[in-house]
């Protein structure tokens, strides 16, 4: 049986002790260690044996926080695979995770049993999204088959939002860069919403993804 080596990454010390005593009744996952910030897991990372299968990653974190350690394995270590474990679920927590790649996203008051589908689920699929999440978004992203932008009768304008909303920026800030109203910028989001059968920003993001219309 292959066992999966996970990192826990969260400054609450007792939290991560319990979700690793969680896992530890899990035969198929080996916590390595636990480090209470994105800069002492890569501290540990200099070392290979501690380069492990799954992150199991917080977002509020001193010195390195969630996202910033997110886009550290990104562009370091891309072969990782990273399953957000935090109580943030806001659209804003949702579309900046998606951005730099996570393969999951999980909320810390779920049940033992769904951290082990979700593990499982990771490791076998390539990725976990709960149903609090697609719900938001619809579709299963990593099942989702994109036509061509054209055959939604996509315009210009709207492509060009897609693009923005892939930002930080608020929906005010995207109008001022588009050069037109916030109510303008509110109806090309409202038209894509209809178009792709979507009904979120993080919906949006995540179609951008993977039509290749936001690079990162």
């Amino acid at each position: 049986m292959k066992q999966y080596n996970v990192v826990l990454v969260d400054d609450h010390i007792l939290i991560a002790k319990a979700i690793a005593n969680v896992i530890a009744n899990f035969p198929e996952y080996n916590v390595l260690y636990e480090a209470e910030h994105g800069k002492a897991m890569i501290d540990k990372f200099n070392h290979p044996a501690n380069i492990p299968d799954i992150v199991l990653l917080d977002i509020s974190m001193p010195v390195m926080d969630g996202f910033a350690t997110a886009q550290w394995l990104r562009d370091h270590h891309p072969e990782v695979k990273i399953m957000v474990l935090s109580m943030q679920d806001d659209e804003y927590s949702l579309i900046r995770m998606l951005k730099y790649g996570v393969s999951g996203y999980l909320l810390k008051n779920i049940h033992p049993a769904e951290l082990k589908v979700a593990l499982d689920t990771l490791v076998e699929k390539g990725h976990y999204y709960p149903e609090w999440l697609t719900s938001k978004i619809i579709f299963n992203p990593g099942n989702m088959q994109l036509k061509n932008p054209y055959e939604f009768d996509l315009s210009d304008k709207e492509q060009e939002f897609i693009q923005l909303c892939c930002s930080e920026l608020t929906y005010k800030e995207i109008a001022v860069k588009m050069g037109c109203s916030t109510r303008t910028v509110e109806g090309y989001r409202d038209n894509i919403f209809t178009k792709l059968d979507l009904k979120t920003r993080v919906g949006i993001v995540i179609y951008a993804m993977k039509s290749g219309k936001c690079t990162f």
